[in-house]
């Protein structure tokens, strides 16, 4: 048995991670009834990667309020029955060794979607049970209904909305929470001049764009406290001009930092419909590896990171310190224990009942 990078455990805020591969969020879009309550389809789902040695197992976008919800079926975390029902989860994944992680979110102008699979595309109609969306101004997603520009008491209503989801999912048991400012979604809308306009406070300048990022992680860190791991997920470039940059990405990863956040995961794209991606194995990894060089924050990498060897040598070369796999989860919730084999590394994640597996 190997000492390798990928099953060494991380430490942050005191808690202890037992391994570096984590599981990425990933919509699942079951919550039934429209009432963003987790099933028991999110228990296995969720429960499969923890028995399968991930290091954490992240919940998907979990909306802090009705209207942030992607699409009806989404889950969310906005009330006590909510909460009651992901603490069942977690205590799953603890169970299994993992840790339990949130992903906190508000959709903001890609709101109100159907689901990937459903016959219908676009934004789901008010009669049919959709809602008005919100943004920083009043600027619609190809293909998506015209949002509301926020005012400041929208605004203020989304910082406290997203402090009142963490404070549940403290109260679940969940040690960490991600704050989610990527792929197009609120707080990212805020972040890039393509689609905040505004003239006030929270728009044009780089600092103004930021102002509610910030004030949304001041507000989840003194709701969680001081032992609870907060995580900030950022898409690192627009990939398109006149948009979010790496650049600006770099300030603002300082800046969560100082603000209280003790990890950043970096993702990319999702704010331009049309945007030209350079989409490969492991094509995201250099924007976590450049930030984690330039401010030393620890740092997750994702995107096409789907071998062991490949996940192995993200860690190794210092380009991240941590690996979050989405699609080969997927396609193999033990990828983990499939990943501590093949590197001939520590397997005493194993669940004694699969054993003759992975043995």
């Amino acid at each position: 048995m190997r000492n390798r990078h990928l099953f060494t455990p991380l430490t942050l805020r005191g808690r202890t991670v037992r391994n570096r591969l984590w599981v990425a969020p990933m919509c699942q879009y079951s919550a039934e009834d429209r009432d963003g309550m987790p099933t028991d389809w999110h228990l296995v789902h969720l429960g499969s990667f923890a028995h399968g040695g991930a290091g954490a197992v992240l919940t998907e976008a979990t909306a802090v309020s009705p209207e942030g919800r992607i699409s009806p079926q989404d889950l969310g975390l906005w009330n006590d029955a909510q909460r009651d029902a992901f603490a069942r989860i977690v205590a799953a994944l603890h169970a299994c060794g993992a840790s339990a992680g949130v992903q906190l979110a508000h959709a903001g102008r890609k709101a109100s979607t159907h689901r990937a699979w459903d016959d219908t595309r676009g934004s789901v109609a008010l009669a049919d049970g959709g809602w008005e969306t919100v943004a920083p101004s009043a600027i619609a997603f190809p293909g998506l209904a015209q949002p509301r520009a926020l005012d400041e008491s929208g605004i203020r209503a989304v910082v406290e909305d997203f402090a009142a989801a963490a404070t549940r999912a403290k109260d679940a048991g969940f040690d960490l929470v991600e704050v989610h400012a990527a792929h197009g979604y609120l707080l990212h809308e805020f972040l890039s001049p393509l689609s905040n306009q505004r003239t006030d406070a929270y728009g044009g300048s780089f600092d103004n764009r930021v102002r509610l990022l910030l004030e949304v992680v001041d507000a989840v860190r003194a709701a969680i406290g001081d032992d609870l791991i907060l995580v900030v997920r950022f898409s690192a470039t627009d990939w398109t001009d006149g948009g979010w940059t790496i650049d600006e990405t770099v300030e603002a990863v300082r800046l969560v930092a100082a603000h209280g956040a003790d990890l950043v995961d970096i993702s990319s794209g999702g704010n331009v419909a049309d945007a030209r991606i350079p989409v490969g194995p492991g094509y995201q990894v250099p924007f976590a590896a450049r930030i984690r060089a330039e401010t030393g924050v620890p740092t997750a990498a994702v995107g096409m990171i789907d071998s062991a060897a490949q996940a192995e040598q993200v860690l190794v070369t210092g380009q991240a310190d941590v690996v979050l796999s989405g699609r080969e989860m997927l396609r193999n919730p033990h990828f983990a224990l499939r990943a501590a084999r093949d590197l001939d590394a520590d397997l005493s994640a194993t669940p004694p009942q699969l054993t003759r597996g992975f043995a």
